[in-house]
């Protein structure tokens, strides 16, 4: 598992490039690790806590996915074939599209977590990455960057030991709070932003898998505000 952590986390731990793409099973249990200081911070009660919480969060996970996310909101609202889209999301300039993708992602992520329990930070942590796993599992790469990398070692196994750490990591949090199970529509936002990759870009790279992270987190998030 340590292996997939310096790709996914800024955890200072040393990985092995060419082992990375064998762990990829290992998404859910990342979300262990990357939402542990976020949700210490809900749990505490603190004031702005639900600001904290979003910072804590990306310091522990970066912001190459936001950065994705920014990328693939440009690519997505070029008009024209799918040729401009893809020009327009490897663009190195972020467009007014980009910036209002980030911009709402963030707001209705520190907004949710004013109005959920402490562990839906978990929930929807454990929701975008199991969602990437997911999107590698699509197995359709564009271009040859990191998406297409670990595309290629993604394996059914992978795909299976994945999905059964998801649901023992997700049952004992539903077992305690069974409303909590709502979370599951969480990932229907990130299997829709799957599906608009495909058949707007014909296929998916990094850029996309960061967007895939990032609104299956914000959806998950605002899906256990509107029930709470």
């Amino acid at each position: 598992m340590k292996n997939i952590l310096p790709f996914f986390t800024r955890l200072p731990v040393e990985g092995d490039f060419e082992k990375a793409r064998g762990e990829l099973w290992a998404l859910p249990l990342v979300a262990l690790l990357s939402s542990a200081l976020p949700t210490a911070v809900l749990y505490l009660n603190l004031p702005l806590g639900n600001v904290l919480a979003v910072l804590a969060l990306y310091f522990t996970i970066g912001l190459l996915h936001l950065d994705g996310l920014a990328d693939w909101a440009d690519g997505m609202m070029v008009k024209g074939d799918r040729e401009r889209k893809v020009k327009a999301m490897k663009d190195l300039n972020t467009g007014i599209a980009g910036v209002f993708a980030v911009v709402i992602v963030l707001f209705l992520q520190v907004y949710s977590l004013q109005l959920v329990p402490f562990y839906a930070l978990f929930l929807a942590e454990l929701n975008s990455k199991f969602a990437m796993l997911l999107a590698l599992a699509t197995k359709r790469p564009l271009g040859d960057g990191l998406g297409a990398y670990f595309m290629g070692g993604m394996k059914e196994g992978q795909l299976v030991i994945g999905t059964a750490l998801y649901v023992l990591l997700l049952l004992p949090i539903v077992f305690i709070e069974p409303r909590s199970l709502v979370s599951l529509l969480g990932l229907l936002t990130g299997a829709y932003v799957i599906y608009l990759s495909l058949r707007n870009f014909g296929g998916l790279n990094g850029d996309c898998i960061g967007a895939v992270a990032e609104i299956t987190r914000a959806g998950t998030l605002l899906t256990l505000a509107l029930v709470r």
